[in-house]
């Protein structure tokens, strides 16, 4: 007898020992470990992607965003080139072209409309063309945007963390192996600001780590970023969303889709195609005349 029950105790703990890995890893205690025991939990992803994003000097991508604008959701798909240091973009938008280098051009953007006026525009990336139905400036493209703001409300949640930062488990985002991570902030709402002396909506959404978009769209007074004034009362948003998901490369560490929820339900959202970090861009690739460009 005594011989049975010990043959059925390893019977069964080497059942659940196969059974979890073949999931590709197990747990203990909330916390994740890989088939090389590597622990993951919402805490390391999260110094994994800071430590990512910070690790990455150029990138290429396509990028398919998803922004509400006027209640109405809108879509566009582009592909991106981009240097982060100095910094150098290319853009591609459905026949659109657009180059920025840092201190160059007056800090304008050089743009071929592909149509009328048919010729190269130097535009603000700041300015009411080029914001247009846009969430977000060219500044803001790639991943330290938003993880500056990660890394902001990581260190708000202090030792609240584990309540904010939900490790859900592996899952297949656009056909990549990924780590899902959820970033909760229930208590999502508006409060009362009033505006200080030369400060504008962008430097608000900046210092607070908040959407200007967000603040526009629940101040139907304000109708541009720079409309306000020093002492003018505005609802602005307590935190940058109410709901965050983010489904992380597990190549990469580097969040390949980013959803964006607010009280009103989807807000914004970013999916990443072809991802390479860190490759080779020549030079050239960066001026108006590099032979697949079509500037005038």
């Amino acid at each position: 007898m005594r011989f049975k029950k010990k043959t059925t105790s390893v019977g069964i703990l080497l059942f659940a020992c196969v059974f979890l890995f073949s999931k590709n890893f197990y747990a203990i205690n909330n916390t994740y470990f890989s088939k090389n025991f590597e622990p993951i939990n919402a805490r390391t992803l999260v110094n994994k992607i800071l430590k990512a994003v910070q690790d990455s000097r150029t990138l290429k991508y396509d990028l398919k965003l998803f922004e509400r604008i006027n209640g109405q959701m809108l879509s566009t798909s582009s592909s991106v080139k981009l240097q982060k240091s100095p910094r150098k973009l290319y853009l591609y938008l459905k026949g659109t072209e657009l180059l920025w280098k840092e201190n160059e051009n007056n800090g304008n953007a050089l743009v071929n409309p592909d149509g009328f006026p048919f010729y190269n525009l130097n535009l603000n990336p700041y300015g009411s063309v080029l914001r247009k139905n846009q969430h977000h400036t060219i500044h803001e493209i790639g991943f330290d945007y938003f993880a500056d703001i990660i890394q902001n409300f990581s260190k708000k949640a202090g030792e609240n963390f584990e309540k904010h930062f939900i490790y859900i488990g592996e899952e297949k985002c656009n056909n990549i192996n990924c780590y899902k991570l959820m970033i909760l902030f229930p208590e999502f709402g508006f409060e009362n600001y009033m505006v200080k002396k030369n400060e504008n909506l962008i430097t608000i959404a900046r210092k607070l780590k908040i959407s200007e978009y967000l603040i526009i769209e629940n101040n139907p007074q304000i109708d541009d970023y720079y409309e306000i004034k020093e002492g003018d009362k505005i609802k602005i948003p307590n935190s940058y969303a109410k709901t965050t998901t983010l489904y992380i490369d597990q190549k990469y560490f580097l969040p390949i889709n980013i959803k964006i929820v607010d009280n009103k339900g989807l807000f914004e959202q970013y999916e990443y195609y072809f991802l390479q970090v860190n490759p080779k861009i020549a030079d050239e690739e960066f001026i108006k005349t590099y032979k697949d460009y079509h500037f005038k």
